[in-house]
């Protein structure tokens, strides 16, 4: 099989300190070596013989993004509703009823290309590996639908169908957790890795969050879990109490609630786009950060409060607003999301991972900070080719 060395790395973030220095093992004058999909090397500039040679030219190179947290599946648009929340309105999770009913309209392949189109995107901010929740269908054979076609663009699917109540269970939503955990997870079991619930006041109660994560334990599916994002609730306690891979969100965190996370194998992910969006307040990464816990960044890429793809914004707005420093803040969007989705082959550049690599037009990763807004990615190589 052909091999490709990317060489002349002026910085190279490999996310192992046993390769290199700090935090994110970092390497100064290196080569990457990768043969097909994984990385088989890592050696020091212009020591490195290859097929095929890529001059990073003195550019940082840094693992792909792993965004954890996305609901690229949909149709429609919402700007008015950002318009109305920047001129003074509250964010409510009832919107999520007006992009439920463009989707639904959508057919098949219309929602095949918006979804496309915002996957080429975000390669293009340098994320490789993006996971996908349902949750803009809300009936069984839309939510299946959701996750098949999902399931085309990753393997990072997650079964959201406890979004929101619907319109027409909204006098009844116990009855809707009965239709979630039924027939609903039945249709969309087969094309899902996870389950999630939105855990929140006037979404779903702690009882019926507890329902819908239980049901997807006994159908195999890994837990992830909204919790915490319009107010202090029980989201992040359910979450960690049911082993979930994942608290998404977590704007409102009391002590006991970061007690928890440092003392579980759950990861924190921050959804800053999302606070920025809604002008919530963001949460202080670094009281999670310093009591032990491990912390991811996500996009949250969706119309209603968070429509971007770019991580290099989300990791700017944590590192100005949320007190981590950029060491952290590269890390939680590389390695810590790929911890949020229980992975070891992406997030890092270490011999045997898939080859997923970044490399900046500029000379190291502060600059993702340092120049805000400025699309400073020049190559996205995923698993092996460029995109």
């Amino acid at each position: 099989m052909p091999t490709t060395v990317v060489d002349n790395i002026g910085t190279l973030i490999t996310n192992d300190p046993g390769l290199g220095e700090g935090l994110l093992g970092i390497v100064s004058d290196a080569a990457v070596v990768f043969e097909g999909d994984r990385i088989v090397a890592i050696e020091s500039a212009g020591n490195a013989d290859a097929d095929e040679r890529i001059d990073a030219g003195g550019r940082c190179v840094l693992p792909g993004f792993v965004d954890s947290h996305t609901h690229m599946v949909f149709a429609g648009d919402r700007a008015s509703e950002f318009v109305a929340r920047m001129a003074g309105a509250d964010y409510e999770a009832g919107g999520i009823r007006v992009t439920t009913a463009a989707t639904r309209e959508a057919s098949d392949d219309e929602l095949r290309s918006l979804t496309s189109a915002r996957l080429t995107e975000s390669a293009r901010a340098g994320i490789t590996t993006t996971e996908i929740k349902s949750g803009y269908g809300l009936t069984v054979d839309e939510e299946a639908r959701t996750l098949r076609i999902a399931g085309e663009f990753t393997e990072e699917t997650t079964f959201l169908g406890a979004h929101v109540v619907p319109a027409d269970y909204a006098d009844r939503p116990d009855d809707y957790v009965k239709l979630v955990t039924g027939d609903m997870l039945g249709a969309a079991a087969p094309y899902a890795r996870w389950i999630d619930v939105f855990c929140e006041e006037g979404a779903f109660d702690a009882d019926q969050s507890r329902a819908v994560l239980e049901a997807g334990l006994a159908a195999g599916l890994g837990v992830r879990v909204h919790a915490n994002q319009l107010r202090p609730g029980p989201g992040v306690q359910l979450a960690v109490d049911v082993g979930a891979a994942s608290a998404d969100h977590c704007t409102y965190l009391t002590g006991a609630d970061v007690e928890a996370l440092a003392g579980s194998s759950t990861v924190c992910t921050f959804l800053p786009a999302a606070d920025f969006s809604t002008r919530q307040p963001y949460p202080d990464a670094r009281r999670v950060i310093e009591a032990g816990a491990t912390v991811a960044i996500a996009t949250n890429c969706n119309p209603g409060s968070s429509y971007t793809t770019s991580m290099s914004f989300c990791i700017a707005l944590a590192v100005r607003d949320m007190h981590m420093t950029i060491d952290e803040a590269v890390a939680a969007g590389t390695i810590g999301g790929a911890t949020a989705l229980r992975r070891t082959d992406i997030g890092r550049i270490t011999p045997e991972a898939k080859a997923d690599l970044v490399m900046l037009e500029a000379p190291s990763h502060h600059h993702l900070v340092y120049r805000p807004g400025v699309p400073l990615v020049a190559r996205t190589i995923r698993a092996g080719i460029e995109v």
